[in-house]
């Protein structure tokens, strides 16, 4: 079979930092409530930047890693619920930004926090149709434009950046993926344009704990029984950074050492779509990936939705 192989990653971030006492200045809180509950301390968000800033410098850094030239790109997919606009998408206007192909599929990808997982499945069969090597793959999110700042219980859980991988086909390469949806409004909801005067984040917490401490498990599982490998066998596990708590339990239930599931929320918050790029980037950058290693990631969030992957790095 042939496995999708991730070639680089890149990253990128807005140049203003908030802490959990900045939020404390906006809302009834403080850096010990926030971090106790949510493992969170510091965030990003955008200022002067937009979604496609954000894009674009993840999607460059990434792309001069692995060293190759925007004509070698046979797809380009952007996972986001905050694009600058509706129409042209995001992935669009990263076409123009990075002078790609015109001839290749350019579209936006609404998954919610599981979107870079929905979109390694899409870029693998976009490529398998591609006479090109190589797809770009972005996360995305400016989720500070979309956030209550009068709402204590959600709006220090989020931060805005965007992640970005190169990816192609490798004959024999270690690859596993599963996908899932709930149609739910009740635990996650992102209001549309027309719906109401002030679309905001509306989250049920308890509701979403419930929901991500039974799913990634079960995905893992999943995983684990399509590939034959065992637990032991993952070198990490790379969960989507929404909240230290769920990760811990999830640990504690699979009898894992906490250190084996990479965490960075301290320092991003929850950026949804683009919490799992960031983190590879992050990890590689720092020498914690190597080559050889097999990766697990595993995502959760608004649709419902959740999914898993399973590659070596």
């Amino acid at each position: 079979m042939r496995g999708l192989k991730m070639i680089s990653t890149g990253r990128c971030l807005p140049r203003r930092s908030v802490t959990n006492k900045d939020m404390s200045e906006l809302v009834e809180t403080n850096d010990e409530w926030i971090f106790s509950r949510t493992g969170i301390r510091t965030r990003r968000f955008c200022g002067e930047e937009t979604a496609a800033d954000l894009s674009a410098g993840a999607a460059q850094q990434a792309m001069e890693r692995a060293g190759i030239r925007p004509e070698e790109l046979g797809a380009c997919v952007v996972c986001t619920i905050t694009p600058d606009y509706l129409a042209p998408s995001e992935a669009c206007l990263l076409q123009r930004r990075l002078g790609l192909p015109e001839d290749i599929p350019c579209f936006d990808l609404n998954a919610g926090c599981t979107g870079f997982l929905y979109g390694l499945q899409v870029i693998r069969g976009l490529l398998l149709q591609s006479p090109r090597r190589y797809a770009l793959l972005v996360g995305a999110e400016v989720l500070s434009r979309i956030t209550d700042f009068a709402d204590r219980s959600t709006c220090v859980l989020f931060g805005d950046g965007a992640g970005a991988a190169v990816l192609t086909l490798e004959e024999q390469a270690v690859w596993a993926s599963t996908l899932g949806a709930r149609g739910e409004e009740e635990a996650i909801l992102v209001p549309g344009p027309g719906q109401e005067a002030r679309p905001y984040i509306k989250m049920d917490g308890q509701k979403v704990f419930r929901f991500a401490v039974e799913a990634i498990p079960r995905c893992i599982g999943e995983l684990l029984g399509r590939t034959g490998l065992e637990l032991e066998d993952i070198d990490w596990f790379v969960p989507h950074q929404a909240n230290r708590r769920i990760i811990d339990h999830v640990a504690k239930k699979l009898r894992l050492p906490e250190g084996r599931f990479y965490q960075n929320m301290e320092r991003y918050g929850n950026t949804s779509a683009a919490s799992i790029p960031i983190a590879l980037d992050e990890m590689a950058e720092s020498g914690l990936l190597l080559r050889g290693q097999k990766v697990m990631c595993i995502g959760f969030g608004a649709g419902l939705t959740w999914g898993g992957a399973l590659l070596e790095w």
